[in-house]
């Protein structure tokens, strides 16, 4: 938004929760005065029971850049979800197709079970998956056990050369990220997510998709009673951090490379380098 307020931008969200209509709160969407001030692609664009690979967010992604382009503007790609811009900004990898019905049943049995469990799973079945988030460990674990074949392996035979190259501004708070996590999650809380969980209860089903986002399904054991109001902000907060710190490690070490700028907005000249880096 920093950058909107200073150049004609089309903001594409590389937010794999942001996509999902009706979870708002807990994936922290642009509000609604956010979205008049400069046009975002890639939010609430699907129901909460529809799947999204990052194969088809990066051809989704492709065709939101052709129209902003065609309309003058430029495209800032905005979102820490690795994989669709690893998909939209590195050799695209086609996921096999799946049979549906063996899919629902094994999502049946895998819904149930902590991200700790699947991830122990991925690291029998795929190791070089089994740092990732409850989403990609989903999916490592579905093509492992219905197609038998590693998803990492998959990635080498199945590329297809890039459609678009990139240059990435990496913002990172450094030691206040601990802080910053706190503070949202607590506004989260304050914000309304118990009431907005609570209504999604009535209309979503508890294996849909969109649940996978971190905190929805702790949220909903709150609602449940399982948990008090502490016990699920302390899980929210462990789950955030640790998500946050793959996040870190992911783009540390996949985005390595001369058109990477990292900063933080803590440094006396952020605003500086961070229109440096859009000038480039």
């Amino acid at each position: 938004m920093w950058f909107a307020e200073r150049a004609d931008v089309g903001i594409v969200s590389a937010d794999s929760r942001q996509l999902y209509r009706g979870f708002d709160i807990g994936t922290a969407k642009p509000s609604p005065a956010e979205r008049a001030r400069a046009q975002h692609y890639g939010v609430d664009v699907l129901e909460p029971t529809q799947r999204a690979s990052a194969a088809w967010w990066a051809r989704s992604a492709d065709a939101w850049i052709d129209e902003i382009e065609a309309s003058g503007r430029l495209p800032l790609v905005a979102g820490g979800t690795g994989l669709y811009l690893r998909a939209l900004f590195g050799p695209l990898f086609e996921e096999p197709p799946l049979d549906a019905e063996r899919r629902t049943a094994l999502d049946g049995v895998l819904s149930s079970y902590p991200t700790e469990t699947l991830r122990a799973w991925v690291q029998e079945l795929d190791p070089i998956r089994s740092r990732l988030g409850r989403t990609q460990l989903l999916r490592a674990i579905e093509i492992a056990l219905l197609t038998g074949h590693r998803v990492s392996a998959l990635h080498e035979s199945h590329r297809r050369p890039a459609r678009r190259r990139a240059r990435y501004l990496v913002i990172d708070p450094g030691p206040l990220l601990a802080t910053a996590i706190t503070a949202r999650t607590q506004a989260m809380m304050r914000g309304g997510w118990r009431e907005e969980v609570r209504g999604l209860m009535q209309a979503v089903p508890g294996d849909a998709p969109a649940w996978n986002g971190t905190g929805y399904r702790t949220i909903r054991a709150l609602e449940q009673g399982l948990l008090s109001e502490a016990e699920a902000e302390r899980q929210i907060l462990v789950e955030t951090r640790q998500y946050a710190k793959r996040q870190r490690t992911w783009f540390r070490h996949q985005l390595a490379g001369e058109h990477v700028t990292r900063l933080s907005t803590t440094q006396p000249d952020w605003a500086e380098r961070a229109m440096a880096w859009w000038r480039e």
